[in-house]
């Protein structure tokens, strides 16, 4: 049997046999359990996922091959190996049939009982993965890569191989577009659960109702439209990384139940009693300011501390200087030059809709272009009639850049009322990169506050 802990139940009305069995499986280190009576085994069933059941065939009251029918339509995911007697073996092939993994003749050896219930589990294990991996195939989550060369981005590079092989929750915050699924792409594919699936769900994109059946999963009829049992992308995401994007609009009567997820792993799917594990990692993401959300109760403030443990803020596209042309390069692929004015926009345009601008505007001056160079009237109007940026035309001047890197620091200290970490996350570095900007620029004290404080 498979070195993994399995959880198993155990349900025959010989007392003997069936302490027996328990026994022997809890010194090999399973977690067991055990039923005398079909009804007391649904009753457990109804609320723990168990890995394999060992059912007896022939009980008083209900029998097995009715709790298999019920085990059937309730709990596809479990496995049965039933027990039969002599003259009960033509019922057993039948029930293998309806669904039972295998069945064996009493008496059975322990170590040919073992030896059946470990490949069960594999089964099971096996059928589940393949379900995780459809589900996946079908989401067809779009995937990409990080570029950037700016000091801003080589900070989140840092702190993504810092993070990474740990297994707490992880905050991503910044404006929409700034490529926060990248990051937690980034943050999976670097950790010890790369080899298990990522999952990506948007909060603002399902209304609360259907939200709870993606994030929980459902059983058969448990609302209306609920035709199949489903499980949940927690479920999905089992061993692996679920990126939760636009956490802050998550409705308040699903936020206890992450929080329970959290806290020890454990959920319901909706319409169900039954209790599931998964181990999952959460990357939670948000262009909202979440303090401010938990200051207006809108959001738990339990819940924020825990999805909290590390943040990342990413900066804006205006922010990253050079970056641009770096993206702008990437993302028009091969054989395409830019023209002169076409450089000189967009390293002065402020992109308010941030990389995704971008690339909107790259792949419509390819469509509009007339060879392999994109001009600046391929760009979209709201790009090309927009006036200068004067944080852009600083740029092209060391010594303007100078005084621009030293006024955005010291506005956002007097915005943070010289709180270093709120700035820090407000600048997109970490609080030792501040540090080293202050003594740079020769940043006094009494710049810190503005004059309202």
């Amino acid at each position: 049997m498979s070195s993994a802990s399995l959880d198993l139940l155990f349900v025959d009305d010989d007392d003997e046999l069936r302490q027996g069995f328990a026994n022997y499986f809890f010194q090999l280190g399973h977690h067991v359990d055990q039923a005398e009576s079909a009804e007391i085994a649904l009753e457990k069933l109804q609320n723990h996922a168990f890995d394999v059941v060992l059912l007896d065939m022939v009980m008083s009251g209900m029998t097995g091959i009715e709790l298999l029918e019920k085990l059937r339509a309730d709990s596809a995911e479990t496995q049965v190996v039933l027990l039969t007697g002599e003259g009960t073996v033509e019922k057993a092939v039948h029930a293998m049939k309806m669904g039972a993994y295998d069945f064996l003749t009493k008496p059975t050896k322990l170590s040919q009982l073992e030896a059946v219930i470990g490949k069960a589990a594999e089964a099971g294990r096996m059928r589940n993965e393949n379900r995780r991996l459809r589900t996946l195939i079908e989401r067809n989550a779009p995937k990409g890569s990080m570029v950037g060369e700016s000091a801003a981005m080589e900070e989140v590079f840092r702190l993504i191989a810092r993070v990474a092989p740990s297994d707490k929750p992880i905050l991503i915050q910044g404006e929409s577009g700034t490529g926060k699924e990248l990051v937690a792409r980034a943050l999976h594919e670097a950790s010890s659960r790369a080899s298990h699936p990522l999952v990506v769900v948007n909060c603002a994109a399902l209304p609360e109702q259907l939200l709870e059946s993606e994030l929980f999963g459902h059983e058969k009829g448990a609302f209306t439209g609920a035709a199949n049992t489903k499980p949940g992308l927690f479920e999905v995401a089992d061993g692996g990384t679920l990126f939760i994007d636009e956490i802050g609009e998550l409705a308040p009567a699903l936020q206890p139940k992450l929080l329970r997820v959290l806290e020890d792993g454990s959920l319901r799917r909706v319409g169900s009693l039954k209790e599931r594990r998964v181990d999952v990692r959460i990357i939670a993401a948000t262009n909202r300011d979440m303090a401010t959300e938990v200051a207006e109760k809108r959001f738990r403030e339990d819940l924020y501390y825990r999805i909290n443990v590390m943040s990342f803020v990413l900066p804006p596209l205006r922010e990253r200087g050079d970056d641009v042309l770096l993206l702008a390069n990437h993302f028009a692929g091969h054989g395409w030059e830019f023209g002169p004015e076409f450089c000189k926009i967009l390293t002065e345009f402020s992109w308010p809709g941030n990389v995704r601008q971008l690339i909107n505007a790259i792949d419509r001056a390819k469509l509009l272009a007339d060879d392999e160079i994109l001009r600046q009237e391929n760009l979209p109007p709201e790009v090309l009639n927009a006036p200068h940026s004067l944080q852009s035309a600083a740029v092209r001047s060391d010594a303007d850049l100078a005084s621009l890197t030293r006024a955005r620091v010291v506005q956002a200290l007097q915005e943070e009322n010289g709180n270093k970490l709120q700035s820090a996350k407000t600048l997109g570095v970490s609080r030792r990169s501040l540090y080293r900007l202050i003594e740079k620029y020769n940043i006094k004290p009494s710049e810190l506050h503005s004059e309202s404080h």
